[in-house]
């Protein structure tokens, strides 16, 4: 029998490895998605009570910056009202739904 030859493969790699991204500049980018999250979760925390009997199961964008919110039962609604509202300016939101945990979606 004859033995086969084991043939290097080919290590694969990025397309554009000068695109990649440093886990330095991914650790900065999660810290701050983290601090956004938690002023937004503070404001929602906030507002749940008053908002969750006459608009359960809603979405909710809320700026930490300002503490103003937009509601709409539809999520491409919160989007082209936060669109409409902020425009071209660079706005970080977090969108919550009006219900008990105020997750958006299923686990």
């Amino acid at each position: 029998m004859t033995e086969l030859s084991e043939k290097p493969k080919p290590r694969r790699g990025r397309i554009f490895p000068e695109r990649t991204i440093p886990p330095e500049e991914l650790a900065r980018r999660k810290a701050e998605r983290t601090k956004l999250g938690l002023r937004c979760r503070a404001i929602f925390e906030r507002l749940r009570p008053e908002l969750i009997e006459k608009y359960y199961n809603w979405f909710i964008a809320i700026e930490p910056d300002s503490g103003d919110y937009l509601i709409d039962p539809d999520f491409l609604g919160i989007i082209q009202k936060v669109q409409a509202q902020y425009g071209d300016k660079d706005v970080m939101l977090t969108t919550f739904r009006l219900n008990e945990t105020g997750a958006c979606g299923r686990i």
